[in-house]
């Protein structure tokens, strides 16, 4: 039986490191190649969203991932997850948003579900992703968005310990009011390790391991 290819597209180059370790842990049969384009999350901040010709930029690089020869694409950013969803009936290949697993461990833990971001425009697509995969389960929820205003930009001016200490004062004071937490970025997940345990009170769940435990099912 022939390998699997899977491809991961990324809007910062640090998360390359982070997948990759994922795909050797749980992935080992599955060959793996990154698309990166950092220049997508500054757009969407500039034009305080996503639009038309930053989604069709999604949507190339999709195509690019598929003539690449993936069996399965990944597309690790959650800001451009609504250009993921509209791109991907158009692939011959499954293609899979890095949250809609996490949303949807949400929805089966927890009524009152928190969302945090470090990027407002990362805020609404998450917490949009959560209703829909809500909706679809028959459930209702309650979502609570917290945006940790200042923690991305600290990250990008490489102040990681700003950006964690920011995070993880959210996650405290989060937690003693949702029954789940979901972090909207992948980029967010290092900031959990600095967490005490007691202040893990209700589930903390991160996008990049739940969505390679989802491939790990699914290819």
């Amino acid at each position: 039986m022939s390998r699997q290819t899977l491809a991961l597209i990324h809007t910062s180059a640090t998360l390359i490191p982070v997948f990759a370790q994922l795909c050797r842990a749980k992935l080992p049969a599955v060959d793996t190649f990154n698309i990166v384009d950092d220049s997508l999350v500054r757009a969407i901040g500039a034009k305080g969203g996503l639009t038309p010709d930053i989604a069709q930029r999604v949507a190339g690089y999709i195509a690019s991932a598929e003539s690449g020869g993936a069996d399965f694409v990944l597309v690790t950013c959650s800001s451009i997850g609504p250009a993921v969803e509209a791109a991907a009936p158009a692939c011959r290949v499954p293609v899979l948003r890095v949250d809609q697993p996490m949303a949807d461990r949400a929805v089966q833990i927890g009524r009152r579900i928190g969302v945090i971001a470090t990027l407002a425009t990362t805020l609404d697509p998450t917490a949009d992703l959560v209703r829909r995969r809500a909706a679809l389960a028959g459930t209702t929820i309650e979502i609570t968005p917290r945006l940790c205003a200042g923690a991305f930009e600290a990250l990008l001016a490489g102040d990681s310990a700003r950006h964690d200490d920011m995070i993880t004062a959210a996650l405290r004071e989060l937690c003693t009011e949702v029954d789940v937490i979901l972090l909207a970025q992948a980029s967010m997940a290092r900031a959990v390790e600095n967490l005490a345990a007691n202040d893990r009170c209700v589930p903390i769940l991160a996008s990049p391991p739940l969505a390679i435990d989802y491939l790990a099912t699914h290819m």
